[in-house]
């Protein structure tokens, strides 16, 4: 058994099949998943596990270059937007790593989604918690 990491099986295998600018989308409880994109579903019931527990954890384990949102995040979940920035924006202070933050509206969050290695489903009940972590690569 695994002594550190991410324990899921799944997200571990995920991860470590990640090449450079691939990506996979952590979900709220509501987000569609595309037919033919695997889906790893961690909801247990409503708020269980919660958006930031799930991003906490791969963002431990994962080299993330750029984080996609919906547009929609900025009115509708002050609460999961203050968290990412906290989390990725540059000049954050106890910042693990930084990346792009970027923005798109909600249908083309959707679309994109159809490209992802994975969708990465939450008990998330907070409208727009969802985003896209692209990955990096661990060398300069």
């Amino acid at each position: 058994m695994k002594k550190h990491g991410i324990l899921n099986s799944h997200i571990s295998k995920v991860l470590s099949d990640l090449g450079h600018t691939d990506y996979i989308v952590v979900a709220d409880a509501g987000l569609p998943v595309p037919e033919g994109v695997t889906k790893i579903d961690l909801a247990l019931k409503l708020g269980v596990p919660s958006f930031q527990d799930v991003v906490d954890v791969i963002a431990a384990d994962m080299v993330i270059e750029k984080v996609t949102l919906a547009e929609e995040i900025k009115q509708a979940n002050q609460h999961a937007l203050q968290y990412i920035n906290r989390t990725f924006a540059e000049g954050q202070s106890g910042n693990p790593q930084t990346a792009i933050i970027e923005f798109c509206s909600h249908e083309q969050f959707k679309e994109l989604t159809r490209y992802a290695k994975a969708v990465i489903r939450t008990g998330e009940d907070q409208p727009y918690a969802n985003c896209i972590l692209q990955a990096g690569v661990h060398f300069g």
